[in-house]
């Protein structure tokens, strides 16, 4: 309202007057910020996938995440427990946090399997595991990991995205919003999963959350045509695509122009082009007929049980060496959506798994040593958490959070290093803990990235995969070549 020149104004007068400017200018503030972010990146909304360069100098350019999900049981692969065995079958004096029923005993069950030193660093490994011994002196096998919830849903999505709760970017498309990737005609994010069926959660361990939906993972086939739909099923005279594809282009873009802020109407775009230059390269990129009939052998591509699993391991291997940032890996689902989830018949269906999986795991590394690619490779073989050491149901175990084993190898990681320890019976990471965030950290580290600085806003708060300094997250400098 108007006021007489003649009139005081009041502190509280100014106030009721100008409130809603306050507001007015704090939202034009925000959205200053969020456009001046994106802006930074480039033109249009700023979000591409071209390499970008590291904050310092990088020992690692590419990743494979080689995911085990169901909780892969820690004392019977790679944390030999002589105390567990020893105290097999008697009551434990403290009560375990338990997720399901049939563990009430609190009946300590100690491992069925052997375990012996492998290789030079006498590294001490299962005998259901007898590849993966084989590279003992290639990995850093870290055996105190802990993370923050016992349900499988959370604890994969702590593992991918740093915190339990679902919606938030994950691994791969924190580190292709970084780095872009080294090949303009592949997605930076590819996703091999079984083709019979997707695993706990879904595309949520592959999602991209609020980043730009560009970075979002990508998923490729290991079962006939590796890329869907990717050409025409009735093609067009020739030539004609190339104009269909030009009038396109000029449609997209100026329809793009009405939508600046549309991160998810720009991806969709950018795909579209990415997907008419994967045309020329992803058959070439994917064709395993060049491949030896010795490295197919390798990778167990000649054995029904493990050809899956392998081939799976060998498409990670030429897509990374292609120039793909990101590369997940997911088990079979024949033994379940979980198929590390042992709660009964853990003498049964764990040696299945493994049997699954070993070969796979061990040839990958292997082959990528033997092309010179480990070095700027990092290979990351992991569930979401570990095993009690209590029986459940006298033939099975429940899950544990608070103590689990996981192995790096290659990119900068040490090689023939064993990290951490759980207690006497395996159940609580004691010696050098490593949780989920500082792993990311490390990662990080060797990516040549600053953890604490890739960051993105997010409803008005800069957002990090790490959430420092919610998580107080470091690097683990230990775990480094």
């Amino acid at each position: 309202m108007p006021l007489r020149t003649s009139e005081q104004i009041t502190r509280r007068q100014i106030l009721e007057q100008s409130g809603l400017g306050f507001g007015g200018l704090a939202l034009a503030w925000l959205l200053g910020q969020e456009r001046a972010g994106a802006a930074t990146l480039g033109a249009s909304t700023g979000y591409d996938l071209r390499p970008k360069k590291p904050a310092f100098p990088a020992k690692a350019q590419s990743v494979i995440q080689l995911m085990q999900n169901g909780g892969p049981s820690q004392m019977d692969l790679f944390d030999p427990k002589p105390e567990l065995t020893r105290r097999s079958g008697q009551k434990n004096g403290e009560k375990l946090e338990t997720l399901q029923e049939g563990s009430v005993d609190n009946l300590l069950m100690g491992s069925p399997y052997k375990f012996e030193k492998r290789g030079e660093c006498g590294m001490e490994i299962s005998e259901l595991l007898p590849h993966t011994s084989t590279i003992a002196d290639d990995i850093t096998l870290i055996r105190s990991m802990h993370t923050e919830h016992n349900n499988h849903s959370e604890a994969l999505i702590m593992l991918q995205t740093g915190k339990i709760f679902p919606g938030r970017p994950t691994t791969g498309a924190w580190i292709s919003y970084a780095l872009g990737t080294e090949n303009q005609n592949l997605p930076a994010y590819v996703v091999l999963r079984d083709p019979e069926g997707y695993s706990t959660n879904g595309s949520l361990v592959w999602d991209n959350g609020w980043l730009p939906a560009l970075y979002r993972g990508t998923e490729f086939s290991s079962a006939g045509t590796p890329v869907l739909d990717l050409k025409p099923a009735n093609p067009g005279p020739q030539g004609s695509q190339d104009d269909q594809l030009n009038v396109l282009a000029r449609l997209n873009q100026k329809h793009r122009s009405l939508y600046p802020e549309n991160t998810s109407l720009d991806a969709r775009i950018k795909n579209y082009e990415l997907a008419a230059r994967m045309q020329l390269a992803a058959g070439e990129v994917l064709d395993l007929g060049k491949e030896s009939e010795a490295t197919k052998k390798m990778y167990g591509l000649d054995n029904p049980e493990t050809a899956g699993y392998g081939l799976r391991c060998l498409m990670a291997r030429r897509l990374v060496e292609a120039g793909v940032r990101f590369v997940q890996v997911f088990p079979p689902v024949r033994t379940g959506l979980q198929p590390w989830d042992n709660h009964s018949n853990l003498s049964q269906d764990l040696p299945k798994i493994c049997s699954y999986t070993d070969q796979g795991s061990a040839a990958l590394v292997k082959d990528l040593k033997q092309r010179g690619l480990l070095n700027n490779t990092m290979v990351m073989w992991a569930g979401e958490f570990g095993r009690l050491p209590i029986s459940q149901k006298g033939t099975g175990r429940d899950h544990n959070r608070f103590g689990f084993s996981l192995w790096m190898a290659g990119g900068g990681f040490k090689s023939g290093y064993v990290h951490g320890a759980t207690d006497e019976i395996g159940y609580r990471a004691t010696e050098n803990p490593v949780s989920v965030p500082e792993l990311h950290a490390t990662m990080f580290q060797l990516l040549g990235l600053d953890h604490k600085k890739v960051t993105f806003s997010h409803h008005g708060r800069e957002e990090s995969l790490t959430d420092y300094p919610v998580t107080h997250a470091e690097m683990v400098s230990k775990l480094l070549a």
